[in-house]
């Protein structure tokens, strides 16, 4: 599998430890306030690249971190009349709860920069010892022009960074670019260390967490591409100055999310809070709209794109129940088998090639459209969906999507009807047919299907979009 590496600007193959292991960082949120679509594209991203990993046999350590100490949390704090801790407690539990309705696997590792000031503070003292440092009335510095190749990530000449975004401003610092080791600071939470009272800088807390987790080598690092610049860059800076070593063979990066071709922000009042995003659309049709554009390349939110997603998953959602309820007869399987690996083959091929998901997406939807079209014209057997059933739910675990399932009890008393009003339709009560078509869909939320000699169900995911566009 060959991923974009930002640092060589080539594709390059993943590579492996010793023992085969794969070792993942992504940097993950500060946690302030509730999850947006722009953190949900990211955390899907190498969500399924992960599952993809997993599926192709590779052993994976992945570590996704959470800021919990930084002047944000600190001034939503004295916002809201509460705690730096209350404020960092609450929000890592709104993660947790949206990411699990958005079927992320959980991470290995979900470290704190709290969990780590010690550790913090021992790099710092390296860095210190090894001259990269300075020290100003509000906090300890890193020396930017004193590392070789600063903006070798960003592409960039160390002067045309000054202009990057996010650089601290602090008049009393020798350089713009010079970075916070440690600020110094009375505002809970601070820690005492051998240069005064304060809290760590944003950038220092990643490289340390790497370290201790994964080594001082990992073979991915990973974020959105505002963190090219500045703090994926001043991570390369200060871990390859404390530890001597390459801190990730590979960097990838997801591109930002638009809303209506407008930058997502708070001033412009555009924010999709993830919550609202996973109401109005469900889990499903989130993933499969995160997924339509190739990871790297900003896209668009809007609700045409999705209503896309949303059609997308309805054909999923039907070819799903028709290969579990096919009932025909039939030998002929030499065609079917072999587009149905063809299609598997192409969906795999994509992901080889950079994580290429829309095009993955497209080969799936091919299949999809396949096997629809075979049901529609009575020609899905039950070998066939015996082939094709198990390719379509190994892609939709690669992609993370799942339908609604029943529990066995419902599944009876389901099948049970449809077979009473089958015999209704056989001696031609087609009115008492219909009401008990009605009454399936008002008690179970199934909707049916009649084949000629069957007829399909399926329990449809309930889309608020779709209630709202009916009301």
């Amino acid at each position: 599998m060959k991923i974009y590496n930002k640092l060589s600007d080539t594709l390059e193959d993943i590579g492996t430890t010793e023992d085969n292991k794969i070792r993942m960082y992504v940097c993950g949120i500060t946690v302030y306030d509730d999850c947006h679509i722009g953190h949900a594209r990211t955390i899907v991203v190498f969500d399924i690249l992960r599952r993809y990993l997993i599926h192709k046999g590779k052993e994976l350590v992945y570590v996704q971190n959470f800021t919990d100490v930084d002047d944000k949390i600190i001034n939503r704090a004295k916002l809201d009349g509460k705690s730096p801790d209350e404020i960092s407690f609450k929000y890592i539990e709104s993660y947790f709860e949206d990411f699990s309705k958005l079927n992320v696997l959980k991470a290995d590792f979900y470290p704190k920069a709290t969990d780590h000031i010690i550790e913090i503070i021992n790099a710092i003292k390296i860095l210190k010892e090894k001259n990269y440092t300075y020290t100003t009335l509000n906090g300890v510095y890193f020396k930017v022009r004193a590392f070789p190749n600063y903006g070798k990530l960003s592409k960039k000449q160390i002067d045309e960074l000054e202009e990057g975004t996010r650089i601290e401003i602090d008049k009393l610092k020798e350089d713009p670019l010079d970075f916070a080791l440690w600020k110094f600071s009375s505002d809970v939470p601070n820690w005492e260390s051998p240069w005064g009272r304060g809290r760590p800088g944003w950038h220092i807390e990643c490289s340390v967490m790497v370290s201790k987790l994964l080594g001082n080598e990992i073979e991915i690092h990973g974020g959105g591409t505002d963190l090219i610049f500045p703090h994926h860059e001043n991570e390369i800076a200060q871990s390859e100055t404390f530890n001597e070593k390459k801190l990730a063979k590979l960097w990838m990066h997801v591109g930002m999310i638009t809303i209506n071709s407008e930058k997502m922000s708070k001033s412009l009042r555009n924010m999709i809070v993830l919550k609202s995003a996973l109401k109005k659309w469900g889990s499903n049709v989130l993933r499969l709209y995160l997924i339509s554009s190739q990871y790297s390349k900003p896209m668009d939110y809007n609700d045409e794109i999705l209503q896309e997603s949303l059609q997308k998953w309805r054909q999923i959602e039907h070819c799903i129940y028709e290969l579990r309820t096919a009932k025909n007869v039939s030998e002929n399987m030499d065609e079917f088998e072999d587009k149905c690996n063809g299609f598997l083959n192409n969906f795999l091929s994509a992901l080889d090639s950079n994580l290429n998901t829309p095009l993955a997406l497209t080969s799936f939807m091919k299949l999809v459209s396949y096997v629809n079209n075979l049901s529609s014209s009575e020609k899905l057997t039950i070998r066939m969906s015996y082939k094709a059933l198990p390719i379509v739910e190994t892609i939709m675990d690669i992609i993370g999507i799942k339908i609604v399932e029943i529990d066995n009890d419902t599944k009876f008393k389901i099948e049970e009807m449809i077979d009473r009003r089958d015999n209704l339709r056989a001696e031609k009560k087609f009115q008492a047919a219909d009401n008990l078509r009605k009454k399936i869909f008002e008690l179970f939320d199934v909707e049916l299907t009649d084949h000629r000699k069957y007829t399909s169900w399926k329990k449809k995911e309930r889309i608020e979009f779709e209630c709202e566009d009916y009301n």
